[in-house]
Formats: C-alpha cells, sequence, structure tokens
C-alpha cells in the first residue's frame, strides 16, 4: 500500500474521531471538518515523503487538534487586542482543551447529536450525519440517494450554517430535551438504512452500502450509550434485517419475495448480533420492530414463521405510533395468521387515508389478499397500479409479473 493509500484508509476511518476531536475544542463542526481537511493534507503532502507514520491515526489527530488550539489561541489574542481598544469580537469560542484519550467517545457522542439536531431538515440531518460520522463524500451521499452532488454539498453547507446560527452547543443532551434529541438521532440512523433495504427510486432494490453505513452507526451509538434500550432496540433490528439482504435480490438484481427467500444465505452471525442486542432492548417502537424482525430471524422455514405473534407485536407498534403503515403491516402478519378475508376489511379501511395516497404498497397488498381469495381480475387491477405508484424499477417489474400471473 502506497503512503497515499495509507493516508486515505486511515483517514476514512477515523474521520469522525478526528472531527469529533476538533469540533470539542473549536465549537463549531463546520470548522472542525476543515480542520481535519487540513490535517488530511498535510498528511498527505508529509507522509510520502517521510514515510507511514508508526501511529498514522494518531498522527493526524495530534495534527488535528494542535490546528485547532491555534486557531482558538490566535482568535483569543484578537480578542483581548480589540478589547484593549475597547471593542468586543462576537462568537470566539471559550478556551477549550482537547479530549483526553478516554473522553473520545464523549467527543463522538456529541458529534452525532449535533449533526442530528432537530433545528435541521430531515434531509440535512441524513446527509451532515453521512458526511461527519460516516465519512463519505458529497459524490458518494448524491449516489446513495439518486440526487446531484451540488444538492447534497448545498444540504451539507447550509446545515453547518444552521447550526452555527442557532448557536448549538456540542455537547451530549441532558434532562428534558434528551429524549427528543435521542430520538432524531435514531430517526436519521433508521432512514439511512431503510433507504438503502429498500430504496424509493432507482434501478436498484437494495443498496446495501447504506445500510452498512447506518448499521455501523447504529453499532457505534450502541457503544457509546450502553444503558439506553431503544438505541438497543434499533442495533437489533438493523441486525436481523441487514441479515436478509443477500437473499432479497436474484441474479440479475430482481426482488424476491420472503417466502421465497432461500433462508439459508441469511447472514446467521448478524442475526447472533441482533438477539444479543435485544438482551438489552425495551419496550419502545425500535425495540418492538426488532422483536418482529426476530420472529422472521427464528423461523428456519417460511411455513415455521409465528404469525400469531408478529400480528400482536403489531398492534402493540400501532398503540405505541400510531399510523397507517404499521396499521397495514398489521393487516398483513393477520392475514397470514387468519386468513386474507380476515386481513381485508383492514386493508380497505385504510382506503381513505390521506397519508397512503399514493403508497405503492396499499394496493400491493390489497392485490395480493384478493389473488389468494381467488379475486384474479381484481387482483390484476391492483397490482397494476400499484406498479404505477412505485418509483423503483425493481418493485415495478415485480409488480407488472404479478399484475400479468393473476
Amino acid at each position: 500500500m502506497s503512503a497515499t493509500q495509507a493516508v486515505e484508509t486511515v483517514f476514512r476511518i477515523e474521520s469522525a474521531r478526528i472531527i469529533a476531536a476538533a469540533a470539542r475544542i473549536v465549537r463549531d463542526v463546520g470548522i472542525a471538518e476543515e480542520i481535519a481537511q487540513d490535517a488530511l493534507v498535510a498528511a498527505l503532502e508529509q507522509w510520502p515523503e517521510s514515510g507511514v507514520p508508526d501511529r498514522p491515526a494518531a498522527w493526524l489527530m495530534a495534527t488535528a487538534k494542535h490546528r485547532a488550539i491555534d486557531l482558538v489561541r490566535r482568535k483569543e489574542t484578537y480578542a483581548r487586542k480589540l478589547a484593549e481598544v475597547g471593542r468586543t469580537l462576537e462568537d470566539v469560542p471559550p478556551p477549550a482543551e482537547p479530549a483526553a484519550p478516554e473522553d473520545i467517545d464523549d467527543d463522538l457522542l456529541r458529534l452525532i447529536f449535533t449533526a442530528c439536531h432537530p433545528v435541521l431538515a430531515t434531509e440535512a440531518r441524513i446527509a451532515l450525519t453521512l458526511r461527519l460520522m460516516g465519512g463519505l463524500t458529497t459524490q458518494e451521499i448524491a449516489r446513495a440517494f439518486l440526487t446531484s452532488e451540488p444538492t447534497v454539498a448545498q444540504r451539507i453547507v447550509r446545515a453547518k450554517r444552521a447550526l452555527a446560527k442557532a448557536g448549538v452547543p456540542f455537547e451530549v443532551p441532558y434532562g428534558a430535551d434528551r429524549e427528543q434529541r435521542l430520538a432524531s438521532v435514531l430517526e436519521v440512523i433508521y432512514l439511512v438504512f431503510n433507504e438503502g433495504y429498500s430504496a424509493t427510486a432507482g434501478d436498484d432494490l437494495v443498496r446495501p452500502a447504506l445500510c452498512e453505513d447506518a448499521l455501523r452507526l447504529a453499532r457505534v451509538l450502541a457503544a457509546l450509550m450502553p444503558k439506553e434500550p431503544e438505541v438497543h432496540g434499533l442495533a437489533a433490528l438493523l441486525e436481523f434485517q441487514a441479515s436478509r439482504i443477500p437473499a432479497r435480490t436474484g441474479p440479475g438484481g430482481e426482488p424476491v419475495l420472503l417466502a421465497d427467500q432461500n433462508r439459508s444465505t441469511w447472514n446467521r452471525m448478524l442475526i447472533h448480533r441482533g438477539a444479543r442486542a435485544m438482551r438489552d432492548a425495551g419496550s419502545g417502537p425500535y425495540s418492538v420492530q426488532a422483536a418482529i424482525a426476530g420472529c422472521h430471524a427464528e423461523a428456519v422455514r417460511y411455513e415455521d414463521t409465528d404469525w400469531e405473534t408478529i400480528a400482536t407485536l403489531y398492534g402493540r407498534l400501532v398503540e405505541l405510533v400510531p399510523s397507517p403503515v404499521v396499521e397495514l403491516n398489521r393487516a398483513v402478519a393477520v392475514s397470514m395468521a387468519q386468513g386474507p378475508q380476515a386481513a381485508l376489511p383492514l386493508v380497505d379501511a385504510l382506503a381513505a387515508e390521506p397519508a397512503l395516497r399514493g403508497y405503492h404498497l396499499l394496493p400491493s397488498v390489497r392485490g395480493d389478499l384478493l389473488e389468494r381469495l381467488g379475486r384474479r381480475e381484481e387482483a390484476r387491477a391492483e397490482f397494476e397500479r400499484a406498479a404505477s405508484l412505485t418509483h423503483n424499477a425493481r418493485e415495478r417489474d415485480l409488480l407488472l409479473g404479478r399484475a400479468a400471473r393473476a
């Protein structure tokens, strides 16, 4: 491996920690990222000549910290000089010392809470988190979410400005604010994973790289917050869901329904990790979803699935987070536990829900129930309608195929 490759590899792995440590000193994530980039440039300039250090990550961290401290000292000196002539300087960060090695976890926790602050729009939180915590480039984020690189870059720049303008402190929230802030963090990780697990648009059903990024963030958060049950619930959910990714698509990238998946390809190590995370999970929404995913993971064959328990768990989830989408999922479980005739009224009752208008899975589920009831012509119409609503090419092909067979 060349020195340049070593720099890029180490920085990709350590960038979140470096940015977090610098942000602790300068109290601004935007400036902290610039400092981390300066350290990267310094390594690219020096390592090819001097050789890769014995501890490359420590070298990058030390360089970034020194630059951060120098910046703070320069601002403090400038502020003192202005004060001597009767003027003041705004936005000068208070004196700060670099984090001790044992405090780096706290810095990472501060960074993810800052990147996921509710003052930012959802898209901005996702982009900033993937940039700062995931180490993704704007090009990688744009490719993952099928948008343009300038759009992503603009979101990130505006997010940093919004955090600075709102005076968001670089800290882990406590007290009444903590629950809301943690919910925002969990939501971002969950949305990133879901976009990778079932892409809303494009030619690919699954984007494994996004799932891997979200899973890594969930594991980091679980390690940083070991006493938060919902953090473990989310980690368990993503472990269980990620275990099925190899079986969700066929050789040509076509979707494979749960009933047809080759369960021998499910990743047993991830299932084991999910079961282990469930031991520390609680009774919140992510934990209940994890329990549902765990029921699927435990079934050796599709026919062994405990649909009664899954339907009960969905009923509990509806109580925690009332949502027509959750109701639709419950109807699917009811259809498997009690038959399609029992579930069809539940699905029909959702037809008028504004939130499901344009949601392709509603006619898709209804088509499946009608097909199982032998009402094939009605089922064909529902599958065709579902195909017209989805923006994912793979799902569209699957639904049109089902319509043709019906």
